[in-house]
């Protein structure tokens, strides 16, 4: 029986990098791809001190040509692919006064577009089998708007909207599984390098809207600090989620990481905690006949 096979993306740090490593060890050929190539070597050493193996490739999520070459290269290679993990992605703090348009196109570019991208590139292949699982790293921000972060949760936003269509036809249609892991806050470089992007466009300015910014990272600081809250995740504690959602048979649409993300979210999905009333509904009403 042929292995199954695994393409993660924005693997060269935190939650992508032990996602690709837990899948290797799980036996799983995993190909792990990353924009700069220059940063392979954290992921090579954890997967050397795992004893597994994985393939590096470079991808681009932001580069349509990039990332139908490292498609096309892995299908050529390994003959097909199983799983898709679209885990790419970047945070932004920006209130919309504040926001240039550049920055609002590139925030959608990178964790809206970039899923798009790597989704459309391997539909044709996983529909010719009928068979594969995409699994779609969202966050609570996909769920639930947060203060400074309107452009980041309207991505994420989007990110489950274009997930949730997907799955309403695509998979009874052709037997494509469709997921998304909805973390709360990972501990990785991730807030870091939002304050960096932040400061690399003129930082935070002296504005009317200090103040309340001030409050909202008093708060992260302090949640962060508060290790009994577990709001923070570590990396390796959400991709052993990513893990389970990969093993089950029937992988549910949404998943939560943390009893903490179960209860920020509540409201939004304590009457269909996984997704799948609201799926079977869709499906049900527009393809009675599938």
């Amino acid at each position: 029986m042929n292995k199954k096979v695994a393409v993660v993306t924005g693997t060269s740090t935190g939650l992508g990098l032990h996602v690709a490593v837990l899948l290797a060890k799980q036996g799983i050929t995993t190909i792990a791809t990353m924009r700069n190539l220059d940063k392979q070597d954290a992921l090579l050493a954890a997967a050397r001190a795992q004893q597994v193996t994985v393939k590096v490739k470079q991808l681009d999520v932001q580069d349509a040509q990039s990332v139908e070459r490292c498609f096309a290269e892995i299908l050529k290679e390994e003959g097909a692919i199983d799983i898709l993990i679209n885990n790419a992605g970047a945070g932004f703090v920006r209130t919309t006064e504040q926001a240039t348009e550049d920055e609002m196109e590139w925030v959608m570019d990178v964790n809206f577009k970039g899923v798009v991208r790597c989704t459309k590139a391997v539909l044709p292949h996983m529909r010719e089998r009928r068979t594969g699982h995409i699994i779609n790293i969202t966050s609570v921000g996909g769920l639930v708007g947060q203060p400074f972060n309107e452009f980041y949760c309207a991505a994420k936003f989007a990110v489950e909207g274009y997930t949730e269509s997907l799955a309403s036809y695509v998979q009874p249609a052709f037997n494509i599984k469709f997921s998304m892991i909805e973390p709360g806050g990972i501990a990785t470089e991730f807030v870091s390098n939002v304050m960096g992007k932040v400061q690399t466009t003129g930082g935070i300015p002296d504005d009317a809207y200090k103040p309340v910014l001030d409050i909202y990272m008093g708060g992260i600081r302090a949640r962060a600090a508060m290790g009994e809250t577990r709001a923070y995740q570590t990396p390796q504690e959400v991709a052993a989620v990513v893990l389970d959602c990969v093993n089950r048979e029937s992988p549910p649409l949404r998943m939560r990481t943390s009893a903490w993300a179960e209860k920020f979210t509540e409201f939004k999905t304590a009457a269909d905690p996984d997704g799948g009333k609201q799926q079977a509904m869709v499906v049900s009403t527009f393809l009675p006949t599938l």
